[in-house]
């Protein structure tokens, strides 16, 4: 297992340098000078060479790249712009807010799709099978925006059951802070059902034909018990792979539910920086963002021998 997941690393280093490079080389194409735009239009020509040698834009690319990868490689991503902070810091705490939302709505879709999936599969051609599938196509077609918006006019607005927009630390007020994720972490959930839920019933469909199921059956076992003693894990590896996706793409793209539901976490402060020209702080997210992806996905591929026994870490 240690060399596996020794393995699985070295495997990951090649895709982050490339992250690496890809996101040095776009931030740098970026129109306007960083250090116009941290001193001011009234700064001096002395003063903007000045700045431009201490964060080193005065040299050449290659030796610029090397610098700031030195310093991300420390735990150094350099200071904010805007607000003069440490980016590393500020990215952790915008993290966790972000990690709250993203986890639980994962959570909860697995939850709810993987049996919902299980039994549209066992069900096949039934009505049971086609009001399954088809609700999960249609929550899978809505733009995860829209969906937050529907959600906002209907419960928020509406009906004014829940906080429309905002965020609440639980640090703060539990009750409050949980009202304020009802309508952030519905709308990731039902986005994210319809997928997780087409592909528990794929994958039990092809485990329900093998061989080891006919015999379950042949020895007399219900159906339940099949089902649930027999086909559950093989079934689940495949919807395990792509639950490591589906955390990967939220945490990704959670920038348009946080947005419209105005709450302070990795994706808005994403958005803000790009458009106050943060290149700090742009880096440094999309980095983390990177380093994340390819972490859950190294404990996915960890776990997986867990639910297939078929699959070893050898």
């Amino acid at each position: 297992m240690l060399r596996f997941a020794f393995n699985r690393i070295l495997m990951a280093l090649p895709t982050l340098l490339i992250v690496a490079v890809s996101v040095f080389i776009l931030i740098r194409l970026i129109p306007g000078d960083p250090a116009t735009l941290m001193l001011g239009d009234q700064a001096t020509p002395a003063n903007l060479a000045d700045l431009r040698a201490r964060l080193g834009l005065d040299r050449s690319l290659p030796t610029q790249f090397l610098l700031w990868a030195g310093h991300v490689l420390r735990g150094d991503f350099g200071q904010s712009i805007t607000s003069g902070q440490a980016v590393l810091p500020l990215i952790f705490e915008r993290f966790w807010v972000s990690a709250k939302i993203v986890l639980s709505a994962a959570f909860l879709a697995s939850l709810v799709a993987v049996p919902a999936g299980m039994i549209a599969a066992w069900r096949q051609n039934s009505w049971v099978d086609l009001v399954l599938v088809g609700g999960a196509t249609l929550l899978l077609s809505i733009p995860a925006f829209w969906m937050g918006l529907l959600l906002l006019l209907f419960f928020g607005l509406k009906l004014g059951w829940l906080p429309v927009v905002g965020y609440v630390s639980f640090s703060d007020d539990v009750v409050k802070a949980l009202l304020y994720m009802v309508l952030p972490v519905l709308t990731l959930f039902l986005h994210e059902i319809g997928v997780i839920l087409r592909m528990s019933r794929a994958s039990t469909l092809e485990v329900l034909r093998l061989d080891f199921i006919t015999h379950a059956r042949a020895k007399g076992l219900s159906e339940m018990a099949v089902l649930w003693r027999h086909a559950f894990k093989p079934a689940f590896g495949p919807t395990w792979t792509l639950l490591g996706l589906v955390l990967g793409n939220l945490l990704g793209g959670i920038a348009v539910v946080e947005t419209v539901f105005t709450i302070p976490g990795l994706g808005r402060l994403l958005v803000d920086s790009i458009f106050a020209r943060d290149y700090p702080v742009i880096q440094g997210c999309l980095m983390f963002i990177a380093f994340i992806y390819v972490l859950v996905n190294l404990i996915v591929d960890l776990c997986y021998p867990l639910f297939d026994p078929r699959v070893t870490a050898e």
